[in-house]
């Protein structure tokens, strides 16, 4: 069993993005520039935000983050995104979820201007995705796909069971890895919480992707010898032991896995650092124009 450890992959792809900036520097060009909006005070979104900032000043690229309240109108959160849209030193931003309830999430999507979505979640950029054309790929599909590609896991032909459906990663990771190339050619299974005997589909599987956001949901009697697992969840349970109280788990029941795994992701360490480094490089191409041009 080896480890796919994101926290390696995504320090190399960091080192890369640095030597990319300092390259636009030296040629006087525009150092790319990454706009975050965080509504309300929710812990996690916090992290996660933290993180992203904290990234951009790793490689060198420019940050700013946007804070409102959770009281903020969804006109005003619209406002907001149309004066991003039309900031032209802003190359790409994110408007990070979940948003308070009053606030209805689609609508605020798809007021992102596609040519800024850096997370990927546009309509349009979905759409490009899917037909295999240039686009701004979801961070964490994006992420999965080049961790299997430095760690050059086979793909082409391998059968491969995605537990979750979601826009966010079920859909989109199951299109990326059916498509014609590599990391790609996979005969993809999608499977989610209506799928019936769902541990039989898995132990077919020669490479599983578990997001469906249950803790431990996948066992050691669902996976197959030698298959590849990448765990996408990351949930909080509960742990006396802890000081915090509590401590953080995969949708798959590592312990037991893991043994019966060629590759398996941990948690944390896996996939959430790697959605964070696509984020990053989604934004260097937007600052490139290497997407849209025009």
């Amino acid at each position: 069993m080896e480890l796919l450890d994101g926290k390696l992959v995504s320090e190399a792809i960091k080192q890369e993005l640095t030597t990319a900036v300092a390259e636009i520097r030296e040629n006087g060009g525009k150092v790319p520039h990454l706009a975050a909006v965080l509504v309300g005070d929710n812990p996690a979104s916090e992290v996660y935000v933290n993180s992203k900032i904290k990234s951009c000043e790793q490689v060198g690229f420019r940050s700013t983050l946007i804070r409102r309240p959770a009281t903020i109108s969804e006109a005003e959160l619209l406002d907001l995104v149309h004066a991003l849209n039309n900031d032209p030193e802003v190359d790409g931003f994110i408007v990070q979820l979940p948003l308070p309830p009053h606030i209805h999430e689609e609508r605020i999507m798809l007021a992102i201007d596609h040519r800024k979505d850096v997370d990927g979640f546009h309509p349009i950029n979905f759409g490009r995705m899917a037909q295999g054309m240039p686009a701004f790929l979801p961070a964490t599909p994006y992420g999965i796909v080049e961790m299997l590609r430095r760690y050059r896991i086979e793909t082409a032909g391998k059968h491969c069971v995605v537990l979750g459906r979601s826009n966010i990663v079920g859909t989109p990771i199951s299109l990326l890895l059916s498509r014609k190339g590599y990391p790609g050619d996979c005969t993809v299974t999608l499977t989610h919480s209506r799928t019936r005997n769902i541990a039989e589909e898995v132990r077919r599987a020669d490479i599983v992707i578990a997001a469906i956001g249950k803790p431990c949901f996948v066992q050691a009697d669902w996976v197959k010898e030698g298959a590849v697992v990448v765990d996408v969840g990351i949930n909080r349970i509960a742990d006396p032991t802890r000081k915090s109280g509590f401590r953080l788990v995969g949708d798959v029941d590592f312990e037991s896995v893991a043994p019966k795994c060629s590759y398996i992701t941990p948690v944390p360490g896996g996939v959430g650092l790697m959605t964070v480094a696509a984020l990053l490089m989604n934004t260097l191409k937007a600052a490139k124009k290497e997407i849209y041009p025009n």
